[in-house]
């Protein structure tokens, strides 16, 4: 038993510290400092072995630095927010005008403090001190140093901008599925309430099952309506709920088919994505009150997919497109913007809209439970 401990508590002890430097090498200071060591170990080794002379390079090296350092945060942190992208003339003059004066203070260090030999590494010796190859030289490494941070800046600026924009995104897309969740529920229950209204007024029986019921069907929609997912079993139960309510306001006739095939357990899907189009359905469709066309229903599960589809006859003069673009089809409206939202358009809705006849075809790939 101690020695568990002992292993727990090294456990908790070394995910602290794996924490903490993660935490530390996310601080600019520290992955700044992490860059320049390993360029300046670098260059080291690069120009000691390039002259064979390792001193010459480490000293030269503690020369060029500084000025390394100066023209990159000054590009970096001053030109750069400055003048770009809006006044690009006057960031290239500024920069011209750093470059070549740093480049002169660099061959005077390094003339005074690391030797006297000018332009060590050029074939052609005998060189003036600031004799214009050699500045061009000299620039040019200056350059070189400025343009691999500038670049290494804005890839890292970009990729964070691109973060950004997808957390950005994400939490839309969020804010949006509540506020369309939020729309489901009264949606729903409008619907239903109409439905206890109508048995109410003619003094059915039925009253009390139907409160019932709809005690359910509000259960469901107000603990598990707010779920990203509920289990696909759950939310076939919740529309049989629908349908034997709407089935107790018709006499309990043949109103609508249910036909399930398939394994649905252990499957999982977003709540009340499928009930619009069947309220849609018993909204809008005809001849299923007296029983003689009532409303088909199908829900098939393939390994992963399932495939949805609810058929209803059509009043006279009514077109399915219409219900969904006016206000009676928010619903309809509201689940095709959700579908978006979390499948990414990766689903297929087909809405054929015949003479005599209204039928949707969903396909979706399910996510395990």
């Amino acid at each position: 038993m101690e020695s568990f401990s002992i292993i727990l508590r090294d456990h908790y002890i070394s995910a602290g510290l794996k924490e903490k430097i993660i935490t530390l090498l996310k601080k600019p200071v520290v992955y700044h400092s992490l860059f320049w060591i390993g360029y300046f170990v670098f260059n080291i080794f690069r120009w000691g072995n390039y002259f064979d002379d390792y001193g010459y390079s480490l000293r030269s090296n503690l020369v060029e630095f500084p000025i390394h350092l100066v023209l990159v945060y000054f590009n970096l942190y001053y030109l750069l927010p400055r003048y770009i992208p809006s006044r690009l003339t006057k960031y290239l003059m500024m920069l011209f005008v750093a470059l070549i004066a740093m480049s002169l203070i660099r061959i005077v260090l390094t003339y005074n403090l690391v030797t006297t030999e000018i332009w060590r590494e050029s074939v052609v010796k005998d060189q003036a001190m600031f004799g214009l190859n050699y500045i061009i030289a000299v620039a040019i490494g200056e350059l070189y140093v400025i343009g691999l941070t500038m670049a290494m800046k804005l890839i890292i600026d970009w990729v964070s901008a691109q973060k950004r924009a997808r957390e950005l995104e994400r939490r839309n897309h969020e804010t949006e599925l509540s506020f369309l969740r939020s729309q489901v529920q009264p949606h729903f229950f409008f619907n239903t309430l109409n439905n206890l209204y109508s048995l109410t007024l003619d003094k059915s029986d039925k009253a009390p099952e139907t409160v019932l019921k709809l005690s359910e069907l509000m259960s469901y929609v107000i603990y598990k309506g707010k779920n990203k997912q509920v289990s696909l079993p759950d939310e076939v139960s919740h529309i049989h709920n629908y349908i034997d309510l709407e089935r107790l306001r018709y006499g309990n006739k043949h109103i609508a088919e249910v036909n399930i095939s398939g394994d649905i357990q252990n499957k999982a899907i977003p709540p009340l994505i499928l009930m619009p189009f069947i309220e849609n359905a018993f909204k809008h469709g005809s001849d299923y009150k007296n029983g003689k066309k009532p409303i088909l229903i199908g829900l098939e599960i393939k390994q992963n997919t399932l495939y949805f589809t609810v058929r209803n006859s059509k009043k006279k003069n009514f077109t399915g497109a219409k219900a969904i673009n006016s206000n009676s089809g928010i619903g309809i409206q509201n689940t095709i913007r959700r579908l978006e939202l979390l499948y990414d358009r990766d689903f297929n809705l087909s809405i054929k809209d015949d003479e005599d006849q209204y039928r949707i075809s969903l396909k979706l790939i399910l996510d395990e439970n």
